[in-house]
């Protein structure tokens, strides 16, 4: 094999000292080894050597030197901020890695003398960061530079060098405890007067604030990243640079502030990890800063929360609010979320255990109070959309104040019974405050009940439930009852007690919400925290799935022992002609199974159907399986609507199902994969409305999912809500009917025709996938049935408005023949129970416009960017518009829901994003347009309640109709301008007709 190998050429480095004897000093004779090697004597000698393009045995020799470190100063730390060290770290960078970095990783070992191990040590520092950095950003701009000049690439090494440079900075920056090294390095080198020390320290800080918390190494090596995967195959992109990685790298900060504040350094100089930690808020992954940190100082046994409250306490206002808001958000979520709304004996250990959490953070802080108080009665506050469960533990910290707790029952009852604060307010938020007004005035009862009575005795109190009862909306009013009786009930004695004689329907509710005056949660222990609360209610669902099956294992009879061995039976001939009933089944006209002719390629070995929702779960979980996957998407719709109302299967695995759903990719270029996944959330919905739709609504807002996922939810939403009403009916609806609830063969044939049947199966081609644009479709459809009638007056009235001649109309509505014969009247929408309209309204409407109300508010970039995506607010818009319409004009709360998203139409951010947009524009006009026609038989009570907004969206409908040329037949600005001419005609007759009802409104608006 030797003699297919020939070398081209041969090079071999020689010592300086051999090549050249007449150009060695005899300085540099006196520090030789007796082998004739170099050995450098000072740092001086070394970089020397090191400029000289060293062998790798003088480099090694060099290395070892430089790590060396004395406390007599005779050869100082190349650490240490220093002319030398200066010079000696950018000849490391700039010449010694570019071309030794591949024999150093490979004499990478645990041994702390090996080369890459020396390397490191000597570049471990904030000098030898800011030479990678400076290193980076002159060979991406050489980069930029060639790229866009003429002609070829000068230097086609560059991505090499790049790719080299993001190695070193990955190893370098390993560990948890780097930032507190480096910072004790830099203090050390300061001297002992305390004066000259605290000078030099300012500036090194500043500079290793900018440097790790500005988010200078995240930007620079993200570049570099993307140039180095720019000229590599798809094959050789696997591999993450986790330095270029934001939320990474803000991981990485968090182990080295963790480490910070868990040494004692934390005590000495408090301010700097503060400072560290604000600026890495910045870096656009905040809650998983807060979140890491966290668990390292407080969620872990053995830990000491002071220390996180520590370093809160140092925190800027601003960002003590933001942080302490966080982490309510994140022990919600985590613990308390799943325990409900019920106060069991389950859930007391869990607050109690947060509650303790929160007051070792808080300490003696009294600013970390008032935040508290403020969250609590704040606007936005009190946590919107969560559980009651963080409530709970946060009043259980603030009774420990007896004035406190006082202020959140003043300012509670106050903003409960404010006039504006009930007609704008969520009313999700109305019921989180109401939460914390019984909650407090509980604590307030228990400890100076005086105190309690005489507020009950006041204009607040009086005033506040006669605004409740005059309220508009229906469940405001309600909520006024349920907090009036309650706090009666803890009071009052006797007949003096509040009864409003709550209707049966709202009992359970009621009852739920008067019994939080009775609810009292004190300060535990943190055990309870150690372990997720998902773990252990899985562990629940595992054992009582163990013991169904042990129970199903013990009711069925025990099996025969098999037998070995050939068994022959002779059959009888007499039982003839009792066979002569049996009907053979038809041979099948083919079998894809057996179309191969080679046998050994018939899969014999294919899944069965799943029976159970944890069967299901296990198929969707194994990712790598096509097979699983296919038929757990394709049994999914109807095994879910067939379980619903057949034992608890479906409730125990709703979000645990719900989240693989959503998170499902099609990895296998599935047919219809879309359409499956759909259908299978849809199930989900109509299965368990009260439970999925608030959890699709948290979904969307809250969960780390792509915009295609997160449209998913939405669709899925709005199509259900159409179902719910009867306007749509899905073919699995009756796929999941139960055998039992179906006719005989033979007795169906009497009822039915011969090619029709009641209970199709999921192949059959009844079911039509999806379209991409369902709802769009849906919207399409209503838009034409609502201005189908105008079209119809306006060929029969000459006089009209150009906008509405039927030339116009008949190419909007694409059926010329038609519209001249439709009815002046249009159809009235159908009036669904009361019970599915405030179904769809407490759990489909509320959840999401009030979570949108709350992100308004947010700060986070994340949640305003979700918000503001073009094309998922478009979405967003048109799924509450569909709502409203599936709700219909029966809906007892539709006051409510009108105001509230007629005045989320007109919000000035949402109106702003469309300005240019004509999809967005569309799904406002769109919304506009549901609104009025539900709304069609109260324009009265629309120009009563909301004059000011109708007189504002006609003004604006009227501008984006007039900005709009159209002309374009069937184009899209010519269905925008249609639409805005049909909004502004609805709204100018409704208007008109009740012009003197506007009088008291238009007042000074």
């Amino acid at each position: 094999m030797d003699d297919f190998l020939t070398p081209v050429s041969t090079i071999r480095i020689t010592d300086k000292k051999e090549a050249e004897p007449t150009l060695v000093s005899s300085q540099a004779k006196a520090s030789t080894t007796p082998s004739g090697r170099s050995t450098p004597a000072s740092p001086e000698d070394a970089l020397d050597i090191l400029k000289q393009q060293p062998s790798y045995n003088e480099l090694i020799t060099s290395l070892r030197f430089l790590s060396r470190h004395h406390s007599d100063n005779e050869v100082p730390s190349i650490k240490l901020p220093s002319p030398i060290s200066a010079q000696l770290v950018q000849v490391l960078v700039s010449e010694i890695v570019t071309n030794h970095w591949i024999l150093l990783k490979e004499d990478a070992g645990d041994s702390k003398n090996s080369g890459f191990r020396l390397l490191l040590y000597c570049l471990s520092s904030v000098t030898g960061i800011n030479a990678i950095l400076v290193r980076l950003r002159g060979l991406i701009q050489e980069h930029k530079a060639e790229t866009e000049g003429p002609g070829k690439l000068k230097r086609p090494d560059i991505h090499l060098n790049l790719e080299t440079l993001l190695d070193l900075l990955e190893n370098l920056l390993k560990g948890g405890g780097w930032i507190l090294e480096a910072w004790q390095t830099a203090k050390a080198s300061n001297g002992s007067d305390a004066v000259t020390s605290a000078m030099r320290m300012r500036p090194r800080v500043q500079e290793m604030l900018s440097l790790f918390g500005g988010g200078k190494i995240v930007s620079l090596a993200a570049e570099a990243e993307s140039i180095v995967k720019a000229n590599k195959t798809a094959k050789d992109n696997n591999c993450e640079v986790w330095v270029a990685d934001a939320q990474q790298y803000t991981m990485w900060l968090g182990r080295n502030i963790a480490t910070w504040q868990l040494s004692d350094a934390a005590l000495d100089s408090p301010k700097f990890v503060s400072d560290l930690f604000s600026k890495g808020l910045k870096l656009g992954h905040a809650d998983a800063l807060i979140k890491h940190v966290l668990g390292e100082l407080v969620l872990k046994k053995g830990a000491d929360p002071s220390r996180f409250g520590l370093l809160l306490s140092n925190l800027p206002p601003t960002e003590q609010r933001k942080v302490l808001f966080s982490i309510l958000k994140l022990f919600s979520s985590r613990y308390l979320d799943h325990l409900g709304h019920c106060d069991s004996a389950d859930s007391k250990p869990i607050v109690a255990a947060v509650a303790e959490a929160l007051r070792s953070i808080i300490g003696e802080s009294g600013s970390l109070k008032n935040y508290l108080v403020e969250w609590l009665t704040s606007s936005s506050g009190a946590g919107l959309g969560e559980g009651v469960g963080i409530r709970r533990a946060v009043l259980a910290v603030v009774s420990q104040s007896r004035d406190a707790i006082v202020t959140v029952l003043e300012k509670s009852l106050c903003q409960f019974g404010d006039q504006l604060y009930i007609k704008h307010s969520p009313m999700l938020q109305q019921e989180a405050h109401a939460e914390v007004l019984l909650l407090s005035a509980g604590y307030v009862n228990r400890l100076s009940p005086v105190k309690l009575a005489l507020m009950m005795r006041t204009s607040v109190w009086l005033n506040a439930i006669s605004n409740r009862l005059a309220a508009p909306h229906q469940k405001a009013r309600l909520l006024g009852m349920w907090v009036g009786e309650a706090l009666s009930n803890s009071v009052d004695k006797g007949d003096k007690r509040l009864n409003f004689n709550t209707e049966e329907e709202f009992e359970e509710m009621a009852t739920r919400y008067k019994s939080l005056t009775q609810v009292s949660d004190e300060i535990g222990i943190m055990e309870h925290l150690f372990e997720s609360p998902p773990l252990a209610l899985s562990k629940k669902k595992t054992d009582s799935l163990k013991a169904h099956q042990a129970a199903q294992a013990a009711s069925r009879p025990p099996s025969q022992p098999p037998q070995t061995g050939f068994i022959i039976e002779e059959l009888s001939d007499e039982e003839g002609p009792e066979e002569d009933d049996l009907v053979p089944y038809a041979k099948p006209d083919s079998d894809e199974e057996d179309s191969d002719d080679d046998p050994a390629l018939i899969r014999r070995d294919k899944p069965k159907a799943p029976v159970y929702i944890r069967d299901l779960i296990r198929y969707l979980h194994d990712t790598d399986n096509y097979d699983l996957q296919k038929l757990a998407l394709t049994i999914a719709p109807s095994l879910i609507r067939r379980k619903a109302k057949y034992g608890t299967e479906v409730k125990e695995h709703a979000d645990e199902l719900a989240g693989l759903l959503i998170g499902l990719s099609d990895k296998f270029d599935m047919e219809n994969f879309d359409d499956l996944r759909l259908q299978g959330m849809m199930a989900l919905v109509i299965a368990q409305p009260k439970i999925m739709g608030p959890w699709f609504a948290k979904t969307f807002f809250d969960g780390d999912y792509s915009i295609s996922q997160r449209a998913s939810v939405l669709i899925v939403l709005g199509l259900s809500s159409r179902e719910f009403a009867g306007f749509e009916a899905s073919t699995y609806s009756t796929v999941a009917a139960f055998p039992s609830k179906t006719l005989p063969e033979r007795v169906e044939k009497l009822y039915l025709p011969q090619n029709s049947s009641l209970y199709p199966t999921p192949s059959s081609t009844s079911l039509k996938p999806l379209p991409p644009n369902a709802l769009d479709g849906i919207a399409h459809s209503i838009t034409d049935s609502f201005l189908a009638p105008m079209a119809a007056e306006a060929a029969d009235t000459a006089t009209g408005p150009n906008s509405l001649k039927l030339s116009t109309f008949t190419s909007r509505l694409n059926n010329p023949e038609k519209v001249r014969h439709i009815t002046r009247t249009k159809p009235r929408i159908r009036s669904i129970p009361n019970i599915i309209a405030g179904l769809l309204s407490s759990f489909f409407f509320t959840p999401l416009i009030s979570r949108f109300q709350a992100a308004l508010h947010s700060s986070s970039s994340k949640t305003r960017g979700i918000l503001f995506n073009p094309y998922l607010l478009s979405l967003y818009l048109k799924t509450l518009a569909l709502i409203i319409h599936a709700s219909g004009p029966s809906t007892l709360s539709l006051p409510q829901m009108t105001a509230e998203f007629w005045r989320l139409l007109l919000n000035t951010s949402v109106r702003a994003q469309a300005v240019g947009n004509l999809q967005l524009t569309q799904a406002i006009l769109f919304g506009f347009m549901a609104l009025l026609d539900v709304n069609e038989d109260r324009m009265r009570d629309l120009c009563q309640e909301i004059g000011g907004e109708l007189i504002e969206a006609k003004d604006w409908a009227a501008g984006v109709f007039g900005n709009l040329r159209g002309g374009d037949e069937g184009g899209e600005e010519e269905q925008v301008k249609m639409l805005a001419a049909g909004v502004l005609v609805r709204m100018g007759e409704g208007i008109e007709k009740w012009q003197l009802v506007l009088v008291g409104e238009l007042i000074g608006f």
